[in-house]
């Protein structure tokens, strides 16, 4: 009686309502939905250019579609809750092809791999990639900030770890972990945490689990003495479905560690993806043949963007400046004109007139109204277009479609430790922070994106990046 009136009625009320159930649900509809639609473009695609089947003879393997929902289940996609969207994209790709495969093989044994055609099944298998990503992405946009959503969550800590794991999952709610309440031993700490409440010490855990069904609990106390965190773990940690241990790792490769068992002694593993050679050839093909098809399908904006730069205003189309690549070495980084000439000197005048401005400018390199920059300059850094000529860059192997953002020399100081981790890969075209707010956010939280980008490198990054390059590109997020 005494734990149920330490709680609020909104937290009784929260923990009640999240439940993994609807989840679950949502993301097997989303997912069947996405591989139903797959399948149906495919096939009346194909048929709208030939016409020479029936649509039933595809509509009969739609029971197999059971077996993919399966595959991914199996794979942890359901549901979906406390999955990096980077591991997510993998796992949706690698299981998606091997189920089409598993489809492929069983027609031929079957002896009608000449009934159905080639064209609708690679068709199908790259749209449902495709889409089952998409889909997820739309259901979480639209379901995730609903108090039903996800797990309901206990945090073990109130300190600056505490405070930073309850700060990211509000930031974040697609990662489906719903904080409802927080304990800590310190009794100053008790009261409330950003919203959230810290009601009393870490030995409440077990009867608040009971009680009020918390499946899921983060312990962030990295600072605790081994034998207390070990104690804590022991007596609290069965109480919990799923316990999350953050160690004290912070600022270390966090997308590719494993845990390795050395006869009962726990090992992390991390993958230096940077020094695998697989890796990196393939993200040079990506890079070659994304920018030679790209390109190609390119050139007429090109040369509209061209024309509309010169009737805009004076000066030359394209404006090139020394940026720093990998290993520290300088190259020529082109882009489109976006600045009118004698750029410098309106921005002196600018910031002259308007004094206020000049410590945002000091500090983060960027103003909202820029004076220096020309109307249709504006729209190409809006729309990220003024980028485009960095495709000759791409071909040139000084930069790669994804990256770190190239910087000036100015700019090395304010890497500081970090230098040597932004020049061990080759600057990028786009990159982790300008899909994570671009403008929005300060120059030390690009750094600090940049530096994760190394450390935790893959393609998959890459190709998590690229997809919401085209999100921010078409929304605009962030850019001024």
């Amino acid at each position: 009686m005494q734990l149920n009136r330490t709680l609020s009625p909104t937290i009784v009320a929260l923990t009640l309502s999240t439940r993994s159930w609807p989840t679950y649900v949502l993301m097997l509809a989303s997912d069947l939905l996405a591989l139903v639609v797959a399948g149906a473009v495919a096939v009346y695609s194909r048929l709208a250019l030939e016409g020479q089947f029936h649509p039933s003879l595809y509509w009969q393997l739609l029971p197999i579609l059971g077996l993919f929902l399966a595959a991914y289940a199996m794979v942890g996609l359901y549901p979906g809750v406390a999955v990096s969207p980077v591991d997510e994209i993998r796992r949706i790709s690698l299981t998606t092809t091997l189920m089409y495969l598993v489809l492929a093989a069983m027609v031929f044994m079957r002896r009608e791999g000449e009934i159905y055609s080639r064209g609708v099944f690679v068709m199908a298998w790259i749209l449902s990639v495709l889409l089952v990503i998409v889909y997820r992405a739309i259901t979480r946009l639209l379901f995730a900030r609903k108090r039903w959503w996800g797990y309901p969550t206990m945090i073990l800590g109130a300190g600056k770890t505490g405070d930073m794991v309850l700060r990211t999952l509000k930031r974040r709610p697609s990662i489906g972990l719903k904080p409802v309440l927080i304990l800590d031993d310190n009794p100053e700490k008790h009261g409330s945490l950003h919203g959230v409440p810290v009601v009393g010490g870490v030995e409440l855990a077990p009867a608040l689990a009971r009680t009020r069904k918390i499946p899921y609990a983060i312990v962030a106390m990295p600072g605790v003495p081994r034998d207390r965190l070990l104690s804590l773990l022991e007596r609290y940690g069965s109480s919990f479905a799923h316990l999350l241990v953050i160690p004290d790792l912070f600022e270390f490769s966090s997308l590719w560690v494993e845990a390795k068992d050395m006869g009962g002694i726990l090992g992390l593993e991390i993958r230096q993806r940077l020094l695998l050679p697989g890796p990196r050839l393939a993200k040079f093909l990506i890079d070659l043949a994304a920018t030679l098809m790209g390109g190609l399908l390119l050139l007429p904006l090109i040369g509209l963007i061209a024309l509309l730069i010169k009737l805009d205003s004076r000066g030359p189309i394209f404006y090139s400046q020394l940026r720093i690549g990998q290993g520290g070495q300088t190259f020529k980084a082109w882009k489109f004109r976006t600045m009118v000439q004698n750029a410098e000197y309106a921005l002196k005048d600018y910031l002259e007139q308007h004094p206020d401005l000049r410590e945002a400018w000091e500090r983060d390199q960027k103003l909202r109204y820029d004076p220096r920059v020309t109307r249709i300059g504006r729209f190409l850094r809006r729309t990220s277009l003024d980028e485009l000529p960095q495709l000759w860059n791409i071909l040139r192997g000084e930069m790669s479609l994804v990256g770190p953002r190239p910087i000036v020399d100015e700019e090395i100081a304010r890497y500081g430790d970090k230098f040597p981790l932004y020049s061990k890969v080759i600057p990028g075209l786009t990159g982790l922070w300008q899909v994570s707010g671009r403008n929005n956010i300060t120059y030390e939280e690009r750094v600090s994106l940049d530096a994760y980008y190394v450390r935790n490198w893959s393609v998959w990054l890459d190709v998590y990046i690229l997809m919401r390059t085209v999100w921010v590109v078409l929304t605009g997020e962030g850019a001024y």
